[in-house]
């Protein structure tokens, strides 16, 4: 390691330490290295822009942004959600169930865990505590664990991300992400069954089973977007960038025209902020793109492959042992950095060791969204607290019990990776 790279990480750690955003933090840094190490600066900017014109699988982050805001924007969530009620409401603790299976459904469309917090979330929240029916924090709690399964399930812009960075198949990570989507729904659901039953929650009035068919009818043209989406994708139809464009427009023809619930000054806002997300993760991409040459230049991806590999380390623990890192990590660290910036340093081990980098993926991604609600970071639990004003203590108080079981289904799909890699290697997928 030399002393330019050296200086970089102290002056990175240091930027990051006297809160200055990473990104920014990892830019600065990175631009003092090309400088002491007497290479042009400029190969920051052409590090960025190079890496952003040949990576037009990026373009399907803005794309998906965009859908996920013109869902929260239009009535597609609340009829969502009125079909999730109808559905499953009707059960001991059935307005969490509907919590979890509205993040199923919704996840089929942002592959965003903070859309969906911050949109059907902030609904179903207010519907679980109206009256005292639930505790505010267990509302909270329950909202931001089932919105973790927003980017598990496809589509998913941190597999976007990770497939940027692995040169993985997006097609095959989205199919890998399903079933333990559905699994970590199915924990969900099942906790929150015993809690409910524990602590006495109320059943909620069933609707009628005839009204079934108007709420599913009233959802069927939502409900079809991740068909849509999975069968251009898987079918041949389109990429998963132009997958990403159907998306958004599809979602945008639903709210303006169908539902009628979407007017122009509603879009410019839609647009404004999209366009605000996009910029902030398109920063990180772009702190990124810079680290990773300062990386491969001091070659450190295969001095630490070469050196893992040389302590014959058995690759389930190392798995496992990455895995521990990248929980701690999530404590502090938002999923995109992660993803962007560590990651990269394990995949030649990882490769070297034989594991496959879809299962490698999704799991890497799991674990980044488990983060998202793990204290004291836990930005989705600062997203819930921002929108809905419950107190953080109550939210951190009720979480645990949540971050118990995702954990344990966590570990379920590290040992048995056919959990993971059944649907891919149905689809083709030869790894």
């Amino acid at each position: 390691m030399s002393l330019e790279f050296s200086l970089f990480i102290v002056i990175l750690f240091f930027l990051a330490g006297i809160g200055t955003p990473i990104a920014y933090s990892i830019i600065l840094s990175s631009i003092l290295y090309l400088a002491l190490s007497g290479q042009d600066i400029a190969l920051a900017g052409e590090q960025i822009i190079q890496g952003l014109y040949n990576s037009f699988i990026l373009l399907a982050v803005p794309l998906f942004i965009v859908a996920a805001n013109i869902m929260n924007a239009g009535t597609i969530s609340e009829r969502l959600l009125n079909f999730c009620v109808a559905s499953v409401g009707r059960f001991r603790g059935g307005l969490g169930h509907v919590n979890v299976v509205a993040s199923l459904i919704f996840s089929g469309m942002s592959g965003s865990a903070i859309a969906d917090a911050a949109g059907i979330g902030k609904i179903i929240i207010e519907m679980m505590t109206k009256d005292g029916r639930y505790p505010p924090g267990y509302a909270a709690a329950i909202t931001a664990a089932s919105a973790t399964i927003g980017p598990i399930i496809p589509p998913s812009i941190p597999m976007v991300l990770y497939a940027l960075v692995s040169n993985s198949s997006i097609g095959y990570l989205f199919l890998g992400g399903i079933i333990p989507g559905l699994l970590f729904g199915s924990v969900l659901m099942g906790l929150n069954f015993l809690v409910a039953r524990r602590r006495n929650f109320v059943v909620e009035r069933p609707v009628p089973l005839r009204e079934l068919p108007r709420h599913t009818f009233n959802a069927f043209p939502a409900l079809l977007m991740p068909a849509i989406l999975l069968y251009g994708i898987y079918g041949g139809v389109t990429t998963p960038t132009e997958a990403a464009a159907i998306a958004a427009a599809y979602a945008l023809l639903l709210a303006a025209f169908f539902y009628r619930a979407l007017s122009f000054k509603d879009l410019y806002r839609v647009l404004v902020d999209s366009a605000r997300s996009s910029a902030a993760v398109g920063i990180v991409i772009g702190g990124a793109l810079i680290l990773n040459y300062v990386v491969a230049s001091e070659n450190i991806p295969n001095v630490l492959a070469q050196a893992l590999v040389g302590l014959d380390i058995h690759p389930l623990v190392f798995f496992l042992a990455f895995n521990v890192l990248i929980l701690l990590l999530g404590t502090v660290l938002d999923a995109t950095t992660i993803i962007l910036v560590i990651v990269p340093l394990f995949i030649p081990t990882a490769t070297e060791l034989g594991i496959d980098l879809v299962h490698f993926g999704v799991a890497v991604v799991i674990n980044a969204m488990i983060g998202l609600i793990t204290p004291p970071y836990g930005i989705l639990l600062f997203v819930i607290n921002a929108v809905t004003g419950i107190p953080l203590r109550e939210i951190i108080r009720e979480i645990w019990g949540f971050l118990g079981v995702l954990i344990g289904a966590l570990l379920l799909l590290i040992l048995v990776p056919d959990l993971v890699l059944w649907l891919p290697r149905l689809f083709g997928y030869q790894g």
